[in-house]
This record gives C-alpha cells, sequence and structure tokens, in this order.
C-alpha cells in the first residue's frame, strides 16, 4: 500500500495550502482515513479523521482552520489548511484509523515562516 501525500511547502502565517493523498488502494473499505503530522523533535500526532459517512473528528488545535475530506471514488484525501501558524510546521502524512505502520508514505513538508 503507498500512501504519497502532497500539496505542502513554505507559506506565511495566515497563509493557506491544501493537501492531497493519493492511495495506491481503494479507500471505501477504509472507515476511519486521518492525517498526521510529525513537527521537529516531537512525536507524530494524528490531527484529523473522517469516516465513510464524513463524519470528521479534529485535534483541538487546528479546528476551525483545518477541514479535512475524502474522495472515495478517487482514492483520495484532502486537508484544506487555512491561518496557518507557525506551529503548523511538520511533515504531515496521512493513514487510516488505526495506522498502519508499513503504510507510513514520506509526507509532505509544510513550513510556515515569515
Amino acid at each position: 500500500v503507498q500512501l504519497q501525500a502532497s500539496g505542502g511547502g513554505l507559506v506565511e502565517p495566515g497563509g493557506s495550502l491544501r493537501l492531497s493523498c493519493a492511495a495506491s488502494i481503494s479507500i471505501s473499505t477504509i472507515y476511519f482515513m486521518a492525517w498526521y503530522r510529525q513537527a521537529p523533535g516531537k512525536q507524530r500526532e494524528w490531527i484529523a479523521d473522517i469516516n465513510r459517512e464524513g463524519t470528521t473528528n479534529y485535534v483541538a488545535s487546528v479546528k476551525g482552520r483545518f477541514t479535512i475530506s475524502r474522495d472515495n471514488a478517487k482514492n483520495m484525501v484532502y486537508l484544506q489548511m487555512i491561518n496557518l501558524k507557525p506551529e503548523d510546521t511538520a511533515v504531515y502524512y496521512c493513514n487510516q484509523v488505526p495506522f498502519r505502520n508499513n503504510w507510513w508514505g514520506q509526507g509532505t513538508q509544510v513550513t510556515v515562516s515569515s
């Protein structure tokens, strides 16, 4: 299984990015898809998930700023991020919940800096 995250980059505080995750398998059978991130010197953390029905959950630090979505037909998961803050700087990954260790891809780097 390959989960290829893309769309990261360097953005100023207050800016926006849209991350995409392309799955090599059908995600329609996966109940929870999620985004995780790992900041420098910190452990990887779950930040958002979405179930097959479209119900979403977010960690408090991103709630109201990030929006997760999925397109089962295209095997894609997205993360729309607005009002980005320096503390959002991290490598972002997608995976299921609970995550599978052998599903981690290379992630996509998001750097928020002026």
